[in-house]
């Protein structure tokens, strides 16, 4: 019999008891926002000069919301960079 109290948890669990989930969840998100937007961009050719004036931000906030690593971002940016890009945002909690 092992004595590793993680064997049969899912990864989910692991990180709730290290106190890690939140964190871990909020960057994965990031991470794929940031992922979203950058595909977008390049499926309609738009550069960050011009995404930035859509989103009417500086460049330097535009590389803010597409730095995967950095998830300090607000709500009306993400929005803003979704109607620059004709989408929409949508947001569910679970």
């Amino acid at each position: 019999m092992s004595s590793n109290p993680h064997i049969g948890s899912s990864f989910s669990d692991f990180l709730k008891e290290e106190g890690l989930y939140d964190e871990v969840t909020a960057h994965a998100i990031k991470r794929v926002l940031a992922w979203q937007i950058e595909q977008a961009m390049k499926s309609q050719g738009l550069t960050k000069v011009e995404m930035a004036k859509r989103m009417k931000t500086s460049r330097a906030q535009l590389d803010r919301l597409l730095d995967p690593d950095n998830d300090k971002v607000q709500l009306d940016t993400i929005q803003r960079a979704a109607t620059a890009l004709g989408r929409r945002l949508h947001l569910a909690l679970a």
